[in-house]
């Protein structure tokens, strides 16, 4: 697609996108009515005053940081789990993992991932399967972002 289509200035209100090889997924046109994106609503991958919080509320920032290092380390575990209960359709096992991500990622600030568990928290109370197992993509990478932001950035690093 060149840029003159993709930023069209001679008033065509629509711009259809075709599906895209690289991740086989439609990408959905865009139109003049497509609401528009709030990135002020749109939380930050991961805020550090949540630990600041935490270090603050336990009396000791080394003990919060801890805490966000074992985050880091059992996060393929605390998917893997998520992954196989919702997968083998237990609903039980499934809210308990993602009630365990939500908190946990709420606790040491990633925010958007735990705002992604809160949604596939509501699509399992709402005993919609196929939604939760269809957030699983979504909950994998931005749980990797997370971790990748609290293990290169300033949160982890070795001071």
């Amino acid at each position: 697609m060149s840029l003159p289509s993709a930023c069209p200035d001679d008033g065509d209100a629509s711009i259809a996108l075709a599906p895209t090889d690289s991740l086989e997924l439609p990408v959905p046109a865009l139109t003049a009515s497509s609401a528009p994106v709030d990135f002020a609503a749109v939380p930050p991958l991961v805020d550090p005053a949540a630990l600041q919080d935490l270090g603050a509320q336990l009396d000791s920032p080394a003990v919060a940081k801890g805490f966000a290092r074992d985050y880091t380390r059992m996060w393929d575990q605390r998917y893997r789990s998520l992954a196989s209960a919702l997968e083998r359709g237990d609903l039980a096992g499934s809210m308990d993992a993602v009630l365990s991500l939500k908190t946990s990622s709420a606790m040491v600030g990633g925010l958007r991932l735990a705002q992604l568990a809160g949604e596939l928290e509501r699509a399992l109370r709402a005993g919609d399967m196929g939604h939760a197992l269809a957030l699983l993509r979504d909950v994998a990478e931005r749980g990797g972002e997370t971790v990748d932001e609290l293990q290169f950035s300033y949160v982890l690093r070795e001071s």
